[in-house]
């Protein structure tokens, strides 16, 4: 937010006008910081921490990691408090998981970087289990649980909700597997086909219907500036009709839900998108 962190304020003047406006999700990213931690250091609030205080403040969007970098976590205690925000939300949480990207995050606080898509797996499994089952087992390549109970259980046992970020072969398989929804990541039209190829092909070779798991990317969009030059790669801009036919182009390619990152990322962003959404609901 014009080079700095957000203040606890500044994020929840944007939700709480996101869900006046009509968005139906308000999301998060999940980072310790970027840059170098002797030099120029950009941190980050804790992810979850924020959804708790969110969770307090709205009454219906649904809240969501995007994404909650897993192996900085263990999956146990991780399972254990996606449940008790589900509790405090009301059954708004959506829990996007990924095996995080960046290198410095692990390296600076001391979580090991190698195999961390080994440790991705095995944590998949036991978040899994203990959000469905109330209960996991599990020994893996490199993380275990020993009949990990999650009592008590919050306002939808046996749902998960995952979000899974996932375009290699391996984390499309884990997705098809175990994951009620599917995110592509930061795309443009024209890459959405391909993806839902191999989403599907990862889906059939697991024997699970494709149509069975929804499915969303994200876009970046700048309203209020119809006339100005996109500058940034697959910005999206113009006139708030002109967005909103660019938006459905998703919709009619199968993807059922757009994570929209606006520019700027602030609650003039927020506000300037409100007439996109009357345009894609009215149109």
């Amino acid at each position: 937010m014009d080079g700095a962190t957000p203040r606890w304020a500044d994020i929840l003047a944007m939700a709480v006008a996101a869900e006046r406006l009509g968005f139906e999700s308000v999301w998060v990213s999940d980072h310790v910081g970027f840059g170098d931690p002797d030099g120029d250091w950009s941190g980050a609030w804790e992810s979850m921490t924020l959804l708790a205080g969110l969770a307090a403040a709205t009454q219906q969007v649904q809240l969501g990691t995007y994404v909650l970098a897993m192996p900085l976590r263990h999956p146990a205690v991780l399972a254990k408090q996606a449940e008790t925000l589900d509790e405090v939300s009301g059954g708004r949480l959506i829990l996007g998981l990924g095996a995080g990207w960046n290198d410095i995050e692990f390296e600076t606080y001391g979580v090991p970087i190698d195999r961390r898509f080994d440790r991705f797996e095995d944590g998949l499994r036991i978040v899994t289990s203990m959000l469905r089952d109330g209960r996991a087992t599990h020994r893996g390549r490199v993380l275990s649980a020993s009949s990990a109970v999650l009592a008590p259980r919050g306002p939808r046992p046996g749902r998960t909700d995952h979000d899974r970020q996932a375009v290699g072969p391996r984390m499309l398989r884990l997705t098809a597997e175990l994951a009620d929804h599917w995110n592509g990541g930061l795309r443009s039209v024209a890459e959405v086909p391909g993806l839902l190829a191999d989403l599907a092909t990862a889906c059939r070779s697991v024997g699970r219907d494709p149509a069975s798991i929804t499915r969303s990317v994200e876009v970046l969009v700048r309203p209020g500036d119809p006339d100005g030059v996109a500058a940034e790669e697959r910005e999206i801009r113009g006139a708030p009709e002109a967005i909103a036919r660019e938006l459905r182009r998703f919709a009619d390619l199968g993807i059922d839900e757009l994570q929209v990152q606006l520019r700027p990322n602030s609650l003039v962003g927020v506000k300037a998108f409100a007439p996109v959404i009357k345009a894609l609901r009215t149109g």
